[in-house]
């Protein structure tokens, strides 16, 4: 079941508090961005965040998945906690901060 667009919007709307935050579609799927940087996937209407020691920190009861049959596990973050604005957006800023940049992209020939 791919994420609806509604589910992108609202998530965009309660991160919009934590920076420059976009989204890339693929594969009926989302890849979740702050200032360029990959955070996260949204998959079948889930919150999935790369797993980083200050994200975990923030989180109450640490509860893993994979975003896709044979991914690495994700923190994953369940809609209830999508309402607390605040708190979501501190754990989105805290997972980027030990996140590395995206190796630039080769020119192609």
């Amino acid at each position: 079941m791919a994420t609806s667009q509604n589910t992108i919007d609202f998530l965009l709307d309660q991160l919009s508090g934590a920076g420059e935050v976009s989204t890339k579609k693929m594969f009926g799927e989302y890849c979740l961005y702050l200032s360029g940087k990959p955070v996260g996937l949204v998959c079948d209407d889930q919150l999935f965040l790369k797993p980083t020691a200050a994200g975990k920190s923030l989180i109450e009861t640490v509860i893993e998945g994979a975003p896709y049959p044979g991914a690495k596990p994700h923190l994953l973050v369940s809609a209830d906690q999508w309402e607390e604005r605040e708190w979501l957006c501190d754990l989105v800023r805290a997972t980027a901060r030990e996140l590395p940049l995206p190796k630039p992209k080769k020119a192609k020939k």
